[in-house]
Order: structure tokens, then sequence, then C-alpha cells
């Protein structure tokens, strides 16, 4: 079991930046996959992306609504992950969670199911306005 602390987040005007970290510790982050989920106000929680293991040559996978403009990496020395969001709108407003999967290290066809994904962080709130 891997406990996750998501931090990193704040109040961005629209066009901004912000990066996020999930921070682990009680195992190795590096063997796990690893994905990015948000939920907005009376939304269902949403996968927005996910990295495999470094078995898995950490390949990373993204969500339609925010590909090319958000980033998933990870610093193994560090037992972190991030995730670079440029270009923020404010339907990116939400809370932001990482979550592990300890069954299969690679994100798989439907990596962005919140049911893959044994232990998550408490989230962190994104808020995009001017």
């Amino acid at each position: 079991q891997v406990q996750l602390v998501e931090s990193g987040g704040g109040l961005v005007q629209p066009g901004g930046s912000l990066r996020l970290a999930c921070a682990a510790s009680g195992d190795s982050l590096d063997t796990y996959a690893v994905g990015w989920f948000r939920r907005a106000s009376g939304k269902e929680r949403e996968g927005i992306a996910c990295i495999s293991s470094k078995d898995g040559n950490s390949a990373t996978y993204y969500a339609d609504s925010v590909k090319g403009r958000f980033t998933i990496s990870r610093d193994n020395a560090k037992n972190t992950v991030y995730l670079q969001m440029e270009g923020l709108k404010p339907e990116d407003t939400a809370v932001y969670y990482c979550a592990s999967d300890s069954v299969w290290p690679t994100c798989g066809s439907r990596w962005e199911l919140d049911t893959n994904y044994d232990d998550w962080g408490r989230g962190t709130q994104v808020t995009v306005s001017s």
C-alpha cells in the first residue's frame, strides 16, 4: 500500500499554469501506474492522465480534454508524480486527485476508470478564474 499526498493547487487566472505534485510514501511509486483525476462540482470524477511504471517505460496517456495542455511525469528519486498544467481554462476548475494502481504496472486501455486504482490522495483544489 502506498500513501499519496497531492499539493500545488490554488487560484490561477485563465491561461495560467500550475504544477501539481503527488508525493508517495510507504512504497516506491516507480513500480506503479499512477493516474490523475479531477472532480468538478456536480460532476463525475474524470480520469485525465496516466503514467505507467518505470518498467512500462513511463508511457503516458491523456484525456482529450487536457491533451496538449497537461503533461504527466515522474521523478523517481523524489518518489513523486507531477501534473504540469498549461493554458488553464475555467472548466479545469476541480479537485484534483492522484491514484496508484497496485495490480497493473502499466496504464491499461481503460486507464481512465477510477475503479482500476487502489490508493488515493485527498485531493488539491484548482480554481481557474479571473
